[in-house]
């Protein structure tokens, strides 16, 4: 982007400038469908959810704009004609998506049965780009000087039926998707990003979500306060408790009781289900009408005869916050590795953490291959490093690792002359 555009004063984009059209019977789907096989071009989709107020990350709409066309607004929980909609989809997979943050909507699409033969991530391109800020907002601004309204970006998508004005909010996050992929691939070859960036694309394809810990209620906050273990044990059955109501009732966890009521009661230690009750920190808006569920799951963390660990069994690698005092080689590896890709980053212009995984950095630290180039480059690509990072990460790995190896202390000589 130009030194002259950058100083255009953005325009705000209130409402969407194609038509929209909600697609939640079998004869809006017909429209759809007609529209999608005649289109030639390259698909925009997003996708909204309601986190924070239902279980899970299912998507409760889904936006799809045809360049020159219409936008279309799919509601995935509306009945549809199977066929028909079996038809949509295929044809939606068929054909290229342009997408803003793809690893935050591909495993909710997925869901649907929704999953791109091709794709391009306006967001993962921008960092690529190394722009400081790559929200849709942020970057529609830089390239298209057109300022998005954000009004509704925290509303529950699950109420039906749904505002036009949240409609109009939804359509705007594909409505300017094609422009922007015209400008943002226009800077990629600019910079000589191209290549990189349809290599990350590539892998997109494959995107996996990481399996969830095995001690999710570890994760709960506040419980860094606790360090006993009956009290920990006592988390562990309420925040199970809670899971297994949320997924049944299929309202967020927070929404019934919030993690600070949890850690709250653990502290207050109610002798009864009426004091648990009358705890003015036990809050939420479940929290009075399933007390018999809080009250039995907190008496059995209380009584059980196995409560748990207070640290948490050690799977995969130790934590690198251990390894100065623990593991200091892998520590020595690991700093000297981050300074030099660290400065790398800034001669490329591409975030460390895109140029390799943090995760994956760590791993071939505290376990590494041989000194080789060829030995380093195996170990990467069983790490799923795709070629352009191996190409610019390799001798960099190889030499932070060398420099960090102990130095060999040469046997000393005896003295085999005798004094006269």
């Amino acid at each position: 982007m130009s030194e002259e555009n950058s100083q255009i004063e953005s325009t705000a984009l209130d409402l969407p400038r194609a038509k929209v059209h909600l697609v939640d019977n079998s004869h809006t789907l017909a429209i759809f469908l007609a529209a999608l096989e005649n289109n030639t071009l390259a698909l925009s989709i997003d996708a909204e959810r309601a986190s924070g107020f239902r279980y899970g990350q299912k998507a409760y709409l889904i936006q799809i704009a045809l360049q020159g066309n219409c936008i279309y607004l799919l509601d995935p929980i509306a009945t549809f004609d199977k066929v028909m909609l079996e038809n949509a989809i295929s044809r939606i997979n068929q054909t290229p998506w342009l997408i803003h943050a793809a690893t935050q909507d591909l495993t909710c699409l997925a869901e649907f049965g929704l999953r791109p033969s091709k794709i391009f991530d306006t967001e993962l391109a921008c960092r690529l780009l190394g722009l400081p800020r790559v929200s849709l907002g942020t970057i529609t601004e830089h390239y298209l000087q057109l300022k998005l309204a954000k009004e509704h970006s925290a509303v529950d998508w699950s109420q039906r039926p749904l505002p036009q004005s949240w409609l109009d909010y939804a359509a705007l996050d594909v409505d300017v998707l094609a422009e922007l992929q015209v400008a943002v691939e226009k800077d990629l070859i600019a910079n000589e990003k191209l290549n990189v960036a349809e290599e990350e694309f590539e892998f997109l394809l494959d995107f996996q979500v990481k399996e969830p810990k095995t001690d999710r209620w570890r994760g709960t906050t506040g419980i860094h306060e606790l360090k006993d273990s009956r009290d920990l044990t006592i988390v562990k059955h309420m925040w199970e408790a809670r899971e297994a109501l949320a997924q049944d009732k299929d309202i967020s966890p927070g929404r019934l009781v919030p993690d600070a009521s949890i850690v709250a009661a653990v502290k207050a230690k109610p002798k009864s289900r009426s004091e648990l009750s009358a705890l003015r920190s036990f809050t939420g808006r479940a929290s009075r009408t399933y007390i018999d569920t809080w009250w039995d799951s907190y008496y059995k963390g209380l009584t059980t005869e196995k409560p748990v660990d207070v640290r948490p069994k050690q799977t995969g690698i130790p934590n690198h916050r251990s390894w100065p005092s623990k593991f200091p080689e892998a520590n020595l590896r690991l700093q000297w590795s981050k300074k030099l890709l660290n400065d790398l980053a800034t001669v490329v212009n591409i975030p460390q953490e895109n140029i390799l995984a943090p995760e994956t950095l760590k791993q071939l630290c505290f376990a590494p291959p041989a000194l080789d180039a060829e030995s380093m480059k195996k170990a990467l690509r069983e790490h799923r490093a795709r070629n352009w990072q191996i190409d610019l990460v390799l001798p960099i790995l190889v030499d932070a690792f060398r420099r960090t190896e102990p130095v060999p202390v040469e046997p000393k000589q005896e003295d085999t002359t005798t004094s006269s």
